[in-house]
């Protein structure tokens, strides 16, 4: 927690509204590349779930889809939650389990448990590449005295920004295991939002939240922070918008300024 308000330094060379002291980041998606691996992960576990599934019950096999499902149910949500969400979109209910289910589990925690694996496989396999535009624009709003925070409803937060080089750029972390612990609502719920803004000392209207998922920008909206920045890696931007977004970039190097 911060002694006092922080003050912006006047010439940021950042495109954001004047009042903007704080920056929250989304991670998969907006800082890391590791969107791509959650939804490789999610397909494959939702497929081999709903293969079986159709097999059992004498019944065609539709496929994860991994633009309109995984943007629509699963994107930026507690991965539990994601589960819960995917599986009513397609009309199948599962006892929801525990935690400590095995992954081979037919409950909700056991498939959200057996995704959590695969992503552990891939990330540990492939590595975990950070977006350049985004960490030039968090560097950048490091140098204008900008406070900044991570927010993400993975519990492989930590892991994710060391094996992407960029822990050190960010004051706060509010992921899955902070929101476990401190019972904190996931997106499209501002908790998690509005607790690291508590954690940085500001209060909401003067941080700005940065996100690629719908349910991020309802996050935002819902908790009136101050700026919501939409980041369009799917070709979703009117979606963005439509659910809080006050702008919306297809990469966060676009807001900063040429020639600050």
């Amino acid at each position: 927690m911060a002694d006092a308000a922080p003050k912006r330094v006047p010439d940021t060379a950042l495109d954001l509204p004047e009042a903007i002291t704080a920056l929250l980041f989304d991670l998969d998606g907006v800082l890391t590349k590791t969107a791509v691996v959650h939804d490789k992960a999610w397909k494959q576990t939702c497929d081999a779930f709903l293969k079986e599934r159709a097999e059992d019950d004498g019944e065609d096999f539709v496929p994860f889809d991994p633009g309109r499902d995984y943007n629509e149910y699963v994107d930026g949500k507690p991965r539990y939650d994601g589960v819960r969400s995917f599986l009513e979109s397609r009309g199948i209910e599962l006892p929801e389990g525990e935690p400590e289910d095995p992954p081979a589990a037919e409950t909700v925690c056991g498939l959200g448990n057996r995704k959590n694996e695969l992503v552990l496989e891939l990330i540990e396999k492939d590595g975990v590449e950070p977006y350049a535009g985004s960490v030039a624009f968090v560097k950048a709003a490091r140098e204008a005295g900008l406070r900044r925070a991570v927010v993400s409803s993975s519990a492989n937060c930590q892991e994710v920004l060391e094996a992407a080089g960029i822990a050190d750029l960010f004051e706060a972390r509010i992921d899955g295991n902070v929101a476990d612990a401190e019972h904190l609502r996931g997106k499209p719920a501002p908790d998690t939002f509005l607790a690291a803004a508590q954690a940085l000392g500001v209060e909401p209207a003067a941080a700005c939240v940065f996100e690629d998922a719908v349910a991020g920008v309802e996050a935002g909206r819902a908790g009136n922070f101050g700026h919501v920045v939409g980041v369009d890696r799917v070709d979703h931007a009117e979606a963005l918008r439509r659910h809080g977004a006050d702008v919306v970039v297809e990469d966060l190097g676009e807001l900063i300024l040429s020639g600050g």
